[in-house]
């Protein structure tokens, strides 16, 4: 059982240990969304989204949340997938900001142990051309022993120096001839999606009403103040009211805010982040191993997801479409030229078997003179204007709970009420009681399936003596069994074939073609489930694959 200092959090602890499923109907959460009005009205099923509704209501406010795609669906299911501190903020000159993250890092592992886990980052010292040579190493260590002190001591390791043969050990094609040792430190990671999902799903066990595939279409005024949006969602047209709106739409925040107000500047600048996954036999790294980008000033990283591992980097201007953001030839070359720099691998475009990218929302001073993305500050915004309606803006997914705590607490001011924040030791869903060390030691079924589900897991597992078929994987070679699609559909608001495998499982980005060959019987399973009819079915399988295909196609395409 996880230990909490204050009696109401362990009380807390005990009321998010569900003792069965929590079954999220889809047209019962339609038809509270619109039958009651709400204290709070969340737009926005991101992480920041997700995390204000729960914050919303553990203070006893009534609470809806709605997405127009899926839980994550942006830029949360898109990440580096890292809880970090952010030690580059440490060299901006951000210490406070990396002082609440690494604070809210130790909390996502304490309320999320089966989502959040320690994350060993190697960075290798080189005689030249690497991150770090041997001239500035040392200064570096000092950033690390700032970064111990900020709160990284409270992952249970220090930073450490590392020599040429333990630097190989955690990367043994790393290319040695410039190589002079190493230094090593923690911080943690997560699957960015199904962590926003934990989260808004535990917002629903504390009785708020989240949907997706709910879109924001206008807002409802009363005596010249927000109190409400219309949505639409399957087609029908709901006007929920509501004490106080909350704009949580990350980078298409400035289209909300201008339906309150004629008269806003957008004030949102999008960064791109793009990454590419390899195969873990092509690139053996143990952790992060993080690698100059050759011709650019900035670094990637190499971090080992299982049997793949993601390469990435972030912090590109983005001014294309925010509704369809892929992975380019170019960035995905440069991306290999980083790996086959640093590591004798040898990669080539054949080898990348899946891509992400997305769009940090960074927010834009006044006079708009911050330069190049890369430094712009990562300092999250809470507003509320002339007329009622609170937005958030910036902001990262490490700092999401603290985001949400004061969200939540700027719209108690528009409410005019108080309630104090309950979040910080309360334990999401499958995280209460939930022993890492312990699951992960069983291997085989159990640790997969705990590392996704924590405590739930036994839900998953009920599912096998309804149907002993869905103990079969949904593709042969996947991990992934047809008991998760159900559990998907029943408990999870999955309402199709795309939000199976690319959020729910994460298929799409570390097993893109295999995805593709489990799509058929994705789309099986959830016609079953939903009642879908077979043209329904057909399309939503016709629309992943073709999906896919377009994101191959853009990443294959000859870089001019």
């Amino acid at each position: 059982m996880i230990r909490l200092p204050e009696r109401k959090a362990r009380s807390e602890t005990k009321s998010a240990i569900r003792r069965t499923a929590l079954r999220l109907d889809r047209q019962g959460q339609i038809e509270r969304l619109a039958s009651r009005p709400v204290d709070v009205l969340v737009v926005g099923g991101g992480v920041t989204g997700c995390y204000t509704a729960l914050d919303a209501v553990t203070r006893g406010l009534t609470v809806a949340l709605v997405e127009r795609d899926d839980f994550a669906s942006g830029t949360s299911s898109k990440s580096s997938k890292m809880v970090h501190g952010g030690l580059r903020y440490i060299e901006q000159g951000n210490l406070p900001l990396v002082r609440r993250s690494l604070l809210e890092r130790q909390r996502f592992r304490r309320n999320a142990p089966h989502l959040v886990q320690r994350l060993p980052f190697v960075f290798p010292v080189l005689a030249q051309d690497g991150v770090f040579d041997a001239r500035i190493a040392t200064a570096f260590e000092g950033l690390l022993w700032t970064y111990d002190l900020a709160g990284g001591w409270r992952i249970g390791r220090l930073h450490q120096r590392l020599t040429v043969p333990e630097v190989l050990a955690r990367a043994p094609r790393l290319r040695a001839d410039q190589l002079k040792g190493g230094l090593l430190y923690y911080d943690s990671r997560t699957d960015d999606a199904r962590l926003t999902l934990t989260i808004a799903r535990t917002a629903a066990h504390f009785g708020a009403t989240v949907l997706n595939g709910a879109a924001c279409r206008g807002l409802l005024r009363e005596g010249g103040r927000v109190r409400g949006a219309t949505v639409e969602v399957d087609g029908r047209e709901i006007e929920v009211r509501a004490g106080v709106v909350i704009n949580a739409t990350g980078v298409w925040s400035d289209t909300l805010d201008a339906m309150s107000d004629p008269g806003h500047r957008p004030r949102i600048r999008p960064a791109k982040g793009v990454h590419i996954v390899v195969p873990w036999t092509r690139l053996p790294v143990d952790g992060t191993v993080t690698v100059p980008v050759p011709g650019r000033a900035r670094r990637a990283t190499c971090t080992r997801w299982g049997d793949v591992v993601v390469v990435g980097t972030t912090d590109t201007d983005y001014d294309g479409s925010m509704d369809e953001v892929l992975c380019t030839a170019s960035e995905m070359r440069y991306l290999l030229d980083g790996a086959n720099t640093a590591f004798d691998a040898d990669l080539t475009p054949d080898d990348v078997i899946g891509s992400i990218a997305g769009l940090r929302p960074l927010v834009s001073s006044k006079d708009g003179k911050e330069g190049a993305t890369l430094d712009m500050s990562r300092d999250h915004r809470v507003t509320t204007d002339a007329y009622g309606l609170v937005t958030v803006t910036g902001g990262k997914l490490t700092t999401s709970r603290h985001m949400g705590e004061l969200v939540v607490d700027e719209a108690l001011k528009v409410l005019g009420r108080r309630a104090r924040c309950r979040t910080a030791h309360l334990p999401l869903l499958g995280g209460a009681g939930y022993d890492a060390e312990a699951t992960s030691a069983t291997g085989g079924l159990g640790a997969h399936l705990g590392g996704r589900y924590g405590t739930e897991a036994r839900f998953v597992a009920d599912l096998f003596a309804e149907d002993p078929s869905l103990m079969e994987p949904i593709a042969p070679g996947s991990a992934h069994l047809r008991a998760e699609v159900v559990y998907a559909a029943r408990c999870e608001l999955a309402r199709s074939v795309d939000d199976v495998l690319s959020r729910r499982t994460r298929m799409r980005v570390f097993a893109r073609n295999l995805s593709v060959r489990a799509a058929p019987e994705v789309g099986r399973l959830l016609q079953r489930e939903l009642g879908l009819s077979d043209d329904e079915v057909a399309r939503q399988i016709d629309d992943y694959v073709s999906g896919i295909e377009r994101e191959k196609t853009v990443l294959m395409e000859e870089v001019s």
